[in-house]
């Protein structure tokens, strides 16, 4: 159950999310590599389907929060609630106490709603008036995020991006993906037909077989440059973290397992490079990210 597997469920993904091979399977490394997922573009372009799809083929359990300026945190995390009966408070659990969140519009809710999300990215529990709370495992926040320029909506924090492993864009469909979208039977209809591919577990032990994957020291040396070129180049206003570097590297795994590969190669780690810094960094000049993500890869040379 590896390269099969995989196979397997992109194939069902990509019977719902048409013309998007390259976005599905990149979402589904980042799922394998144990991060979070932020998805970015216009509305309508089939972002929270994706979400919705994923969850659904690798048989996650899913809450689907659609994120308000007027959102509390408490709407995520839960509420303790006076019980008068029994003169005690209990806790009533939120929405994030899932397998998969999807955080739907994440950039619409204020800051202060955004970051109730932080410490369950990075430690897989939530902390309410002094209690700590395990949340299952696998665990998993998707998110989607409106362009900055449509109104109402507010940037994402530095700390809050760097615990995305990965953001992607799914863009227009081509004519022929489009025309078959248009003349075809509904997204919504087809989801509630799907099946799961694989169950928790099985997800558990992809994981697992992704993380075994063959790093040479080479290929470290390689992301090591990778991060001392965004930190030395006087491009950006801050370089990449340890924590992206570390990110890049488990993506890498998924990548080259999902090709039916044990070992990595430098192409996957330049494969998974632009969605794993684009929401990182931060250049200097006001150039396209694809123009200094390009720059960097060609600057950096392979061991």
């Amino acid at each position: 159950m590896t390269q099969d597997g995989t196979d397997r469920i992109l194939h069902a993904i990509n019977s719902v999310i048409l013309g998007k091979q390259q976005p599905v399977k990149l979402a589904l490394a980042c799922i394998i590599a144990r991060g979070h997922l932020l998805i970015e573009d216009l509305p309508g372009v089939g972002k929270t389907t994706l979400a919705h799809t994923l969850a659904t083929t690798l048989g996650l359990r899913f809450q689907r929060v659609q994120f308000t300026s007027d959102m509390l945190p408490a709407d995520i995390l839960g509420v303790s609630i006076y019980d008068p009966e029994k003169h005690q408070f209990s806790f009533h659990r939120g929405p994030i106490f899932t397998q998969l969140l999807l955080a739907d519009e994440i950039n619409r809710a204020s800051p202060r709603t955004q970051s109730a999300l932080l410490e369950a990215m990075e430690e897989q529990q939530v902390t309410i008036e002094g209690e700590s709370f395990s949340l299952e495992d696998p665990f998993f926040v998707i998110a989607t995020q409106n362009p900055l320029h449509q109104i109402g909506t507010f940037p994402l924090p530095e700390s809050q991006l760097d615990r995305f492993l990965m953001r992607i864009q799914l863009g227009y469909p081509d004519h022929q993906a489009e025309r078959a979208l248009l003349m075809g039977e509904d997204r919504r209809q087809m989801l509630k037909q799907l099946d799961a591919q694989i169950t928790p577990l099985k997800l558990l032990e992809l994981q697992q077989i992704a993380s075994k994957v063959l790093l040479s020291d080479a290929l470290v040396d390689y992301v090591q440059a990778l991060l001392a070129y965004t930190r030395q180049s006087g491009q950006f206003y801050n370089g990449l973290s340890p924590r992206a570097g570390l990110g890049l590297i488990q993506a890498a795994r998924a990548w080259a397992m999902i090709n039916g590969r044990d070992f990595v190669i430098p192409e996957d780690v330049q494969a998974l490079f632009p969605g794993i810094v684009q929401h990182r960094l931060q250049a200097r000049e006001h150039l396209p990210s694809t123009d200094w993500v390009n720059d960097i890869l060609q600057q950096v040379a392979i061991p």
